[in-house]
């Protein structure tokens, strides 16, 4: 495989960094909010996002009958990973999620509601899978769905939902056969977020963002808005994981934090020494750019896998996630340790290493190992579907 874009791939990136310099704006781009940039939602923000739809640049790879390009993925992959790079809001569960998802098994009436919205950036979406007693084990979600003449009555409650606080419209999975095994008998629904007996209350996190709980009292949603087919949720979830896995946390941001690592080392003395010339430091920073590109190769291993069409790949999407999301933690460490008592000023503090943010991705990356399902449920993945290996092993 060829690692290296071509001559039109890197054109087109060109042309998104100047489009990013053409609407550069302190409310639109903020890389101190590390992987999460596009879990934050004002007005500058969806200015800018619609004018990337004017563009032609959301929906690239989808199919032209639902407004795509039939694009190749790669170039999706340039436009998320510059836009990631600086803080802007990026392409997101919209259209790399949800949409995808809608247009392999959502019904006719849901791809003409939702997809051109997504595409002209007019809707949010917020995702509601975890559950108190279901966190990484989706399978294991209780969220009962009853049904009610033409629709259901859904009771119970979600956790760790993103952009709940925000969203227009609930992306959620329930039980809607109790009776069947664990993997079966669950659903996958559209609802709107203002819909009576729904309740969001937020919960801020140890890295600045906020996540909510949702509460369901007999929440009412029709079957023309189930996705799918019934008691098939878990299959359409699983697909639209994978997508998650990849879509929502980005390289760049990693590649960016090594680089601003290296200069501080680079630029940096410690006892009247160049930090640079500390054994100890430099093989730490050798391993973490080593890492770095292992981590860029298995994204564009994915992004090579997915433009193969159908299916999202799975495994790839685990190994992509697992060692990324691991190494921006191994990243934030470094950066710590290195920076010594300063590396725990926050951004926005004078004279802060590395412009405070060792301190601020230290934070934020705990949750990068978790969101998107954990690392142990990636280990797992990879374990029995790419290794063979028996479930109780």
């Amino acid at each position: 495989m060829d690692f290296e874009f071509t001559e039109a791939q890197r054109e087109f990136a060109r042309q998104v960094d100047a489009f990013i310099e053409e609407n550069r704006a302190d409310d639109v781009m903020d890389p101190t909010r590390e992987n999460f940039a596009q879990l934050v939602d004002t007005p500058p923000r969806r200015a800018f996002m619609q004018k990337i739809g004017e563009r032609g640049w959301l929906g690239m790879t989808w199919p032209k009958e639902y407004g795509g390009a039939d694009g190749e993925g790669i170039y999706e992959y340039l436009l998320n990973e510059r836009l990631a790079a600086v803080g802007a809001p990026q392409i997101g569960k919209g259209v790399g999620i949800i949409g995808k998802t809608l247009i392999r098994h959502g019904s006719d009436k849901l791809k003409r509601e939702f997809l051109p919205k997504i595409l002209n950036n007019e809707i949010e979406f917020a995702i509601g899978y975890s559950e108190p007693q279901a966190g990484s084990d989706a399978a294991a979600m209780a969220l009962r769905a009853t049904r009610d003449g033409d629709g259901w009555r859904l009771n119970g409650q979600k956790i760790f939902t993103t952009s709940a606080h925000f969203a227009q419209w609930y992306w959620v999975g329930a039980r809607t056969d109790p009776e069947a095994p664990k993997h079966s008998g669950i659903s996958l629904f559209l609802l709107p977020m203002d819909a009576p007996g729904l309740t969001v209350q937020s919960m801020p996190t140890i890295g600045n963002d906020i996540t909510n709980q949702v509460f369901f009292d007999d929440v009412y949603v029709g079957d023309d808005y189930l996705v799918g087919e019934l008691n098939r949720g878990f299959q359409y979830i699983s697909e639209a994981l994978d997508l998650e896995r990849f879509t929502m946390f980005t390289f760049s941001p990693i590649q960016k934090r090594v680089e601003l690592l290296c200069n501080y080392v680079a630029a940096e003395e410690r006892d009247g020494r160049p930090l640079r010339e500390d054994p100890v430091v430099r093989q730490r920073i050798a391993r973490l750019v080593t890492e770095t590109e292992v981590a860029r190769v298995l994204g564009l291993s994915f992004v090579a896998a997915s433009m193969k069409g159908g299916k999202p790949p799975t495994c790839e999407a685990s190994a992509y996630k697992l060692y990324a999301t691991e190494l921006s933690q191994r990243v934030a460490n470094a950066a710590l340790d290195i920076a010594g008592p300063g590396g725990q000023l926050r951004v926005g503090t004078q004279d802060a290493p590395m412009k405070g943010r060792s301190d601020s991705a230290y934070r934020a990356t705990v949750v990068e190992t978790i969101g998107g399902g954990s690392s142990e449920i990636q280990k797992n993945i990879l374990a029995r579907r790419k290794l063979g290996l028996p479930k109780n092993f």
